[in-house]
């Protein structure tokens, strides 16, 4: 039954919805994701996007780096591995496709979450799907923000927990022979130390342990490139013929490329699922364009560069044999490739980044259970620290138990979770893209850094403390603009 339930789901419905939304935003942002590229470094340029100060905010980079935190795990390294062996190499160009497509999505939801969140007394936000359901659709739409915020705690607060122990556990198993038992128990004491310090030791680790992974994954990547450079325009040639049918079949020919390419994309990214909008909530930014923007980066970040890592990786190895990649698949296919460029540390070095990618998403997780719980109590601290408890207890039994079953069923609420948060997105595409159109009305009169005046949108259901600037944030925006300028923005 699970089973039924996860190809229809992932087999039709969700891939024929999530990609509409995403060509559907797309078209009527004017294609955003692609306007606003050069404003993703600008963004995270500015003086806000590394501010640390005294008043608890998290700032607009630590927020970028929670979410891809969650975004880039093992299905950078295994799923892409998966892709390719069931829908061959041209599966690689249509995960692109749909990681541009997603940017677009990613911008919406994370712009919502940002514009309905809720200032907490410690200077932090809390924000996501279940506060831009209730607060932007009424008090007759609470039912979905409920069953949102619960779907998101039993899919990645617990199941997916899980699933992260157990991959750490037996890649670690098969790489160094260390016993499942030692390194479930060393991760749910590190994790441990980590969660009960709350989100902001969480983005504390984060900073520093997500450009390591990234930048770390990034750099044998391009050893691999170096070492492989005369063989890449075939590479690109063979995934764009793929992709097409324009090559003889392999892994089921172009009806599979583009299904396997598709779902591994949104699976890897999770644009449209929900769940990043959790992390972008809790951003001090001028204006909550900002952090859409900056989440669209992540996206790209994950589907973009370190897919494309892990594909070119195995792509370009001597082993890659389209007649019997089969035999080979997930975490191993990536190990074995990676042999074949550098020598045997290469399964290890695959092993030590599923285990960084693996630890930052638990993190990722802990937060999305903790904010789903928030909803329900707010500063709940007996609800929190046995959702702590739970968690730790998670990450050792994850690691020696048979989860086949709990990984479906997770499989299956994470498809309802997506529904979910889609259905509120399609209802609340007007809303965003008036925001953006301030945004981009701001941009038009020379503004360099636009503001959000939560005054211009009283009949939105916004939290005014969460869009208080800081005295020493206070800016000057007197601004006399010429002619010209209010031409082009009255255009």
């Amino acid at each position: 039954m699970l089973d039924l339930l996860n190809d229809l789901l992932w087999g039709k419905v969700l891939i024929a919805v999530l990609i509409g939304i995403g060509i559907w935003f797309t078209l009527f942002s004017r294609f955003v994701q692609f306007r606003y590229f050069g404003s993703m470094f600008r963004i995270l340029g500015s003086k806000h996007a590394f501010k640390r100060d005294q008043h608890g905010h998290l700032s607009s980079f630590q927020a970028l780096l929670l979410s891809v935190a969650g975004r880039v795990g093992g299905g950078n390294i295994a799923g892409v591995a998966i892709a390719i062996t069931l829908g061959g190499p041209g599966a690689i160009f249509w995960m692109w496709v749909v990681g541009l497509m997603g940017m677009a999505t990613s911008y919406l939801e994370c712009t919502l979450a940002q514009l309905y969140k809720r200032a907490e007394p410690d200077g932090t936000y809390r924000g996501g799907p279940a506060y831009y359901i209730a607060c932007g659709l009424g008090s007759n739409w609470k039912w979905l923000a409920t069953l949102y915020s619960i779907l998101l705690l039993v899919t990645f607060g617990f199941g997916f927990t899980a699933l992260q122990s157990y991959s750490i556990a037996t890649s670690f198993e098969d790489a160094f022979g260390i016993s499942v038992y030692y390194t479930g128990t060393a991760l749910a004491l590190v994790v441990g130390l980590i969660i009960f310090g709350g989100v902001k030791r969480i983005a504390k680790v984060a900073e520093v342990l997500v450009p390591v992974m990234a930048l770390g994954y990034l750099a044998i990547a391009l050893v691999v490139l170096g070492l492989n450079i005369d063989k890449l325009p075939d590479v690109f040639m063979l995934i764009v013929k793929s992709a097409f049918g324009l090559e003889p079949a392999i892994g089921g020919g172009i009806g599979a490329a583009i299904l396997m390419g598709v779902k591994r994309g949104l699976f890897s990214n999770e644009a449209g699922l929900g769940s990043a909008p959790n992390v972008a909530a809790v951003a001090y930014v001028p204006h909550p364009a900002n952090q859409g923007i900056v989440q669209s980066f992540s996206v790209f970040i994950d589907t973009l560069i370190l897919c494309s890592c892990t594909a070119f990786i195995i792509l370009l190895s001597g082993i890659y044999d389209p007649a019997t990649i089969g035999d080979v698949g997930g975490v191993a296919l990536t190990q074995m490739a990676l042999v074949d460029h550098v020598g045997e540390w290469g399964r290890m070095y695959v092993s030590i980044a599923l285990l960084l990618f693996g630890f930052s998403t638990i993190l990722y997780n802990y937060y999305l259970g903790e904010n789903s719980l928030n909803f329900f109590k707010e500063e709940n601290q007996t609800l929190f620290n046995s959702f702590r408890v739970a968690i730790i207890c998670l990450c050792s039994l994850g690691a020696i138990m048979d989860l086949g079953t709990v990984f479906a069923f997770a499989d299956v609420t994470m498809g309802l979770l997506a529904l979910a948060n889609l259905a509120a997105l399609a209802l609340l595409f007007k809303t965003g893209l008036r925001v953006m159109k301030d945004y981009d009305r701001q941009r038009q009169l020379g503004i360099e850094q636009p503001l959000f005046d939560a005054a211009a949108f009283r009949d939105l259901d916004l939290d005014p403390a969460a869009w208080q600037l800081e005295p020493e944030d206070q800016i000057n925006t007197t601004y006399e603009p010429t002619e010209v300028s209010l031409a082009t923005a009255e255009n």
